[in-house]
């Protein structure tokens, strides 16, 4: 078998060496005869040259030597007779290469002159096999053998209950168990007793210090280990402490190597990290193409695993929004208590919210089916509507316990379409269109599919996209699919997102985008479930554990989370973090401000200016700032920057001093955001008052702090330049452009 391997690389040899040397080939015409016999003269007279000998012993050396090689191979299949059993391998390894001299013999076919080679087994013409290679290349690829099954290694008695007991904490995690410590102690258990996944997840939760002390050298020490194993995921996590610069010298290099060999494993993290560095252009090359093909592989694995429901509620909480007062985070124990107070007292419509809360998760409240389902059961005793079409959807899906009943949830869903609610007529819908309590309809699906999307519900739209999409019940339309999937994807709904990804990424009902199709998939990449680590670090950050915090939102920030990146650069940027140094402090965050504007976010864009007009993490630039300034205000169109191009125009800081501009920039500012408004009646004063003053002092008045004669001056004009001084100096304070401005 050694001699065969070294005749196959001797011939590849040759056939590179032939390629290189060979003749021109022939140039096709098909305008007339005389000038093909034009052209075969000159090839007979080539051929005559000395290198046309050269050539034609090549190739009958190649001949006889493809004959030896076909004669030696037969004869050693041949005598597989004798072989013993234990020998099939061998067999195998024959028929492989056995198929690769005839898909060599196949390539010569292509790029050579055929005459030479000669199939003394088939009675077929050459010509017809060049007809049968050029009809459809697929048809090599059909006719390779199958990849081996990778089959699953068997686990040992104890590795199987480590991993029943794994998959138990991690249930419990899931569901975002308060007892974090008892599920993580389950997950140490399992790593202790040797199950891979679960020591990649307490890699992660030393790293994080979720349920066990942070201790960034252990979870170092973890993924070293795996990674000598060639573990995927272990790949992804060194990539992020090389990344990041956690327990190990920042390297980008070696961060770049580890995300693309877990990224070649499979693992969805270096996946992510990878995509978004090439679509960001991120310490590689920019390419679209390259992004697409690895966000669509995650965006594959999100979609999977969601439900048309669309799956638990994130909350997504931007800090720097949170800390100034504003909204849109966690609702208060105290509220949650008396909306639930209010449920047992028999308000319908505090029974419904609740139920709805703990059927989707979020905003402090866990996610619990059982809870949701006797929140329902109560409203849906008075005849709510929406009531009885969530409690169908608990029934029709099932879960913790519930058993899915698809009777019970065929009489909930007709008693909420009866009574005109569209998730009821949803619900049947899908039931008449899979067949489930009733008989396959598909003209009954279309029918609820279209009343719920009338009225705007995001599963009727949804699944009016699907019918479309797969030609189900109606005639395949991808245009309309893509009108009901983008109607969809306006609240957000993943399998939207997917099929719409996939439609701009192949251009169907639509002008392939690539760009488009990224950000799509990049959009269902970040609604998988390793999202809810938002929450997790918000929950650390209002728990005093900035580090933690940090560390959550850094990881998700590396998948390319803009909201984790603003997070992560708001905690580096208020001092809250004390693992760095505060010149590697403002470095950071200057980075991670950096990344976040790219990505569209306004407030990014301002902290963007506002590093370089005061020189934190970067030299003191004010055309810098500037430019980040005026970006924000024209494109984002934040009242924070566009109140501080004013300052800068009033003051000619960076920009040519107008005082005209300045008022407009003011203006603009006080139109844009009702909080703009103060700040910016003060800073139109202040810049009155000082033209005033200018005023005064270029005419014949300024004799008075010239000479101290003020005789000629009324007491009226006095006070009118008294007050003027004192309105100049009611402003003084708004003299930095950020800090004291609105936002």
């Amino acid at each position: 078998m050694r001699n065969l391997e070294v005749y196959v690389f001797c011939l590849c040899l040759i056939l590179t060496t032939a390629e290189l040397l060979g003749p021109e080939a022939r140039k096709k015409n098909e305008n007339s005869e005389d000038e093909e016999e034009v052209v075969s003269e000159d090839l007979d007279t080539k051929q005559s040259s000395p290198e046309a000998s050269y050539l034609k012993e090549l190739t009958e050396a190649m001949n006889k030597e493809i004959v030896t090689l076909q004669e030696y191979a037969d004869a050693l299949r041949n005598s597989k007779d004798t072989v013993k059993e234990d020998d099939n391998n061998k067999d195998s390894h024959l028929d492989q290469m056995e198929y690769t001299l005839k898909l060599l013999k196949k390539s010569l076919l292509r790029h050579s002159d055929t005459a030479w080679i000669h199939n003394p087994k088939t009675g077929e013409s050459i010509e017809n096999e060049i007809e049968k290679l050029q009809e459809n290349p697929q048809d090599i690829l059909d006719t390779l053998p199958p990849l081996p099954e990778e089959e699953e290694v068997e686990l040992t008695p104890e590795l199987k209950e480590a991993k029943e007991l794994y998959e138990i904490a991690m249930a419990k995690l899931n569901r975002r168990s308060p007892d974090l410590r008892a599920s993580i102690l389950q997950v140490k258990q399992a790593a202790d007793a040797g199950y891979v996944p679960a020591k990649i997840k307490l890699a992660w939760s030393y790293l994080f210090g979720e349920g066990v002390e942070l201790d960034m050298d252990k979870a170092k020490n973890i993924f070293e280990e795996l990674v000598v194993e060639g573990n995927a995921d272990a790949h992804a996590g060194m990539g992020f402490l090389y990344a990041t610069g956690i327990a190990v010298p920042v390297s980008q290099a070696k961060a770049l190597v580890h995300y693309t060999l877990g990224a070649l494993g499979d693992s969805d993290y270096a996946q992510m990290a990878l995509a978004y560095r090439y679509w960001s252009g991120n310490t590689v090359p920019s390419s679209c193409q390259k992004a697409m093909d690895l966000y669509m592989k995650v965006a594959a694995k999100v979609a999977s695993q969601v439900t048309f429901s669309g799956g638990p509620a994130i909350q997504r909480t931007r800090l720097i929004d949170e800390a100034e007062g504003g909204g849109g985070g966690a609702l208060d124990t105290d509220l949650i208590e008396y909306y639930q107070l209010l449920a047992e007292k028999g308000d319908v419509q505090a029974q419904v919210g609740l139920g709805q809360l703990h059927f989707q998760g979020g905003r402090g409240v866990t996610l619990d089916i059982n809870k949701a389902l006797h929140y329902f059961q109560q409203a849906a005793k008075t005849g709510n509507a929406v009531a009885n079409a969530f409690l169908g959807k608990i029934y029709l899906e099932g879960g913790d316990g519930i058993k899915a009943d698809n009777e019970t949830a065929l009489r909930y869903f007709r008693k909420a379409m009866e009574m005109n609610n569209p998730v009821g007529q949803s619900g049947l819908g899908i039931m008449y269109l899979q067949g489930r309590g009733v008989p396959k309809d598909y003209n009954a699906a279309f029918k609820y599919f279209t009343m719920a999307a009338n009225q705007g519900w995001v599963e009727g739209q949804l699944h009016l996209g699907f019918m479309y999409f797969g030609g189900i019940g109606v005639r395949r339309d991808f245009k309309q699919a893509n009108k009901y999937f983008s109607l969809a994807s306006q609240t957000g709904h993943v399998l939207a997102l997917y099929h719409l990804g996939q439609m701009h990424a192949q251009g169907l009902g639509v002008l392939r985008s690539c760009t488009t199709a990224v950000e799509l998939f990049k959009n269902v990449c970040e609604r998988g479930e390793w999202g809810s680590r938002l929450m997790l670090g918000h929950a650390a950050w209002r728990a005093r554990d900035s580090d933690s915090a940090l560390l959550q939102y850094l990881a998700l920030a590396e998948r390319g989370y803009e909201l984790a990146q603003t997070n992560a650069a708001f905690l580096l940027d208020n001092g809250e973090v004390r693992m760095f140094s505060e010149r590697e402090r403002w470095a950071r965050a200057l980075q991670l401000w950096s990344r976040a504007a790219a990505q569209g976010c306004g407030a990014a864009r301002v902290k963007l200016g506002d590093y370089h007009y005061y020189g934190l993490g970067t030299h003191k630039d004010l055309e810098a700032a500037a430019y980040h300034y005026r970006i924000a205000s024209e494109q984002l169109h934040v009242a924070q920057a566009t109140f501080n191009l004013g300052y800068m125009h009033e003051r000619g800081l960076g920009l040519a001093q107008d005082a005209h501009l300045a008022k407009r920039c003011y203006d603009l500012a006080a139109d844009t955001s009702p909080d703009a408004r103060l700040p910016a009646a003060l800073a139109l004063a202040r810049l009155n008052a000082a033209t005033a003053m200018q005023q005064i002092l270029d005419s014949p008045l300024a004799v008075v702090f010239l000479t101290g004669d003020s005789a000629f001056l009324s007491n009226w004009d006095l006070y009118l330049i008294t007050a003027l001084l004192g309105a100049l100096g009611l402003v003084v304070y708004l003299r930095r452009p950020t800090q004291q401005a609105a936002n």
